[in-house]
């Protein structure tokens, strides 16, 4: 099988306009692609930054937590001291009210048994 010169011409010539169409979609692709890569680096940046800007917030709130978590530890200092100081109150109703009713008891002594009516 022999192939005329004007085919073999034909088809180096497509192999080379293939070649050239390649190389050229090729080199769009490998722009497009640096492109792309340009704003994956943009938006990782901004997304770094938004990530340390939620961080310096998480950590102003954990200041704050630490600072209501001392209060509330005071408080409750406070409450414990409160406690102690009813629970002595307590003590010393209990011991005044059995002294009242050791007074009662006396003074119903001294008074005597209830007067009966006389008869007249």
């Amino acid at each position: 099988m022999t192939l005329s010169p004007d085919t073999i011409g034909m088809i180096i010539a497509l192999f080379a306009f293939t070649a050239t169409v390649l190389s050229g979609v090729g080199a769009m692709l490998a722009h497009q692609t640096r492109g792309l890569d340009a704003r994956f680096v943009q938006m990782d940046a901004r997304i770094d930054a938004r990530f340390e800007q939620v961080d310096a917030r998480f950590e102003q709130v954990d200041a704050r937590f630490e600072q209501v978590d001392r209060r509330f530890d005071q408080v409750d200092a406070r409450f414990d001291r409160v406690d102690a100081r009813i629970d002595r109150v307590e003590e010393r109703l209990l011991g005044v009210e059995h002294e009242l009713v050791d007074v009662k008891i006396t003074i119903a002594r001294l008074e005597g048994p209830p007067r009966r009516l006389q008869q007249l």
